[in-house]
């Protein structure tokens, strides 16, 4: 480690400055005024007459060195921190012969440095600070890439995310405004309210989603464990334990493949509502969409790639089986026949199970024809009730579920469905996904009989919803990938 030329150079440079008195490394230091603080306050100078351009007042800044210039007793440098970056100009005289001669040569790029003086316009009209002190506040050992910004070679950025920030002030910013977007989400729910909860991250059953999960286990019970797929089945406990609006916003895992919107590890929010429906769920809904984009000062007509997508309007609603017909364009005579979607699919190219049942097939269909259509925002509600194992059955239709999906960009955001509350048809239906899972579908539910036990003590009518809050935040923010919204995303080792 830090063994090619360039870092031990530094590392050299480093031992010369402690021997010269200097800590690379010291603690009792403060922050002091931000760049952005400084240009603004100091901003007064530019309208200064000729040759009285600068402030009296003395102020220090900090940031890492991203550029640096010497031109024989004077240099020109740049300091960046989270706001913004500054000129620095020192010289000989204005640090003193000793203190040049020791950054002149051991002050380099990549460096935190503590910058000491007035603000002051210089003769080429650049706004710099004029320095009279400086202070090393952390020595870099490893050069910082010289054209990192823009590299192509992405896999980079996303392994070594620091660099990335380093180098790239708009990463930054991005993951600024995801934070708003998680701290706004709270704060309508709140305002509404709404009281955040917390429930396991290790569950004894893997449930609350059809996913495969991941699997751990714990030494001192010798049991094993899942790590949270979905939060749900322990919200809904919490509703009939007598919490008549709850939400959590947490990780979540799922053992499954990875691509430009899915990471085994990410964040969802979901929210249970006591004594409302999915109707009312759509509305609210809305209502964050709307708040958000206020919030985020972002247009209506919201660019998303190539996209762009329009929040001024009301959100579309059609059922599951007309959006097969009227957006996926499949004949009718063809949704409600297993025989005939197997054709069709087997036409277009598409494999599927013949084993599944008829809502898995329109599911298939769904997935294949109308998904990447939706566009604009559109709710796609009354779904199969074999796709849909934790939803109460539609009065008018029990082979349709009170569901609804949320999608934009051709992506899923949100699930939401008036709850389940009958413990005997919940346990049937658990019994219904063993058998899926017996003909073959790895992420069908697993039977969890304390939670029907649970639904034995009576629900209220309840209405639930869950949204994908990396996805949400790509779409705000205009990335296609979730690896560009996500910290730190999982990725594949990286071979020696």
């Amino acid at each position: 480690m830090f063994d090619n030329e360039l870092e031990q150079v530094r590392i050299a440079k480093k031992d010369e400055l402690k021997s010269l008195g200097v800590n690379p490394y010291p603690q009792f230091l403060k922050r002091g005024m931000s760049i952005a603080q400084f240009r603004e306050k100091f901003a007064f100078i530019k309208d200064l007459a000729e040759g009285e351009k600068k402030a009296d007042e003395i102020v220090t800044l900090s940031g890492r060195l991203k550029l640096k210039r010497v031109a024989g007793k004077s240099t020109f440098a740049n300091i960046e921190d989270d706001s913004g970056n500054i000129q620095v100009y020192y010289s000989l005289g204005s640090i003193g012969e000793e203190e040049y001669a020791k950054f002149k040569k051991n002050l380099e790029v990549g460096d935190i440095a503590q910058i000491t003086g007035y603000a002051f316009i210089t003769q080429t009209g650049e706004f710099s600070i004029h320095a009279s002190k400086i202070v090393l506040a952390s020595k870099a050992l490893s050069p910082l890439p010289e054209k990192f910004h823009g590299l192509s070679d992405t896999e980079i950025r996303y392994r070594k995310r620091y660099l990335d920030m380093i180098m790239n002030g708009d990463v930054r910013d991005d993951f600024i405004k995801r934070a708003k977007i998680i701290s706004g989400i709270r704060k309508f729910f709140e305002e509404r309210g709404f009281l955040e909860v917390e429930t396991p991250m290790m569950h004894p059953i893997a449930g609350g989603a059809n996913a495969r999960p991941f699997i751990t286990h714990h030494n001192t019970l010798d049991v094993d464990f899942y790590l949270k797929i979905a939060p749900e089945l322990y919200l809904k406990r919490l509703i009939v334990g007598g919490m008549n609006a709850i939400f959590e916003m947490n990780r979540c895992f799922r053992n499954e493949g990875m691509d430009l919107t899915h990471n085994p590890e990410f964040t969802s929010i979901e929210f249970y509502w006591a004594w409302h429906d999915y109707f009312e769920v759509m509305d609210l809904t809305e209502e964050l969409f709307s708040f958000l984009i206020d919030s985020l000062n972002l247009p209506k007509i919201l660019p998303y790639g190539e996209l762009e997508i329009d929040f001024s309007k009301k959100f579309r609603r059609i059922k599951y089986l007309d959006a097969l017909h009227e957006i996926g364009g499949i004949p009718n005579e063809i949704i409600n026949d297993k025989s005939r979607i197997l054709d069709k699919l087997k036409a277009d190219g598409f494999e599927a199970n013949s084993k599944l049942d008829l809502g898995h097939l329109q599911a298939e269909l769904f997935d294949n024809y109308v998904e990447s259509k939706l566009i604009n925002p559109t709710f796609i509600i009354d779904f199969p009730i074999s796709i849909s194992p934790l939803s109460r059955r539609s009065d008018e239709n029990p082979e349709i579920a009170e569901r609804f999906e949320l999608f934009i960009a051709g992506k899923e955001l949100a699930n939401a469905f008036n709850e389940l509350n009958d413990p005997l048809d919940q346990y049937e239906r658990f019994k219904a996904q063993i058998d899926a899972k017996n003909a073959g579908d790895d992420e069908a539910h697993e039977m969890d009989e304390d939670y029907c036990q649970a639904l034995g003590y009576a629900m209220p009518p309840t209405a639930g919803w869950g949204l994908g809050v990396d996805r949400l935040v790509m779409l705000l923010l205009n990335k296609q990938s979730i690896r560009d919204v996500i910290l730190f995303p999982a990725m594949r080792p990286k071979k020696d």
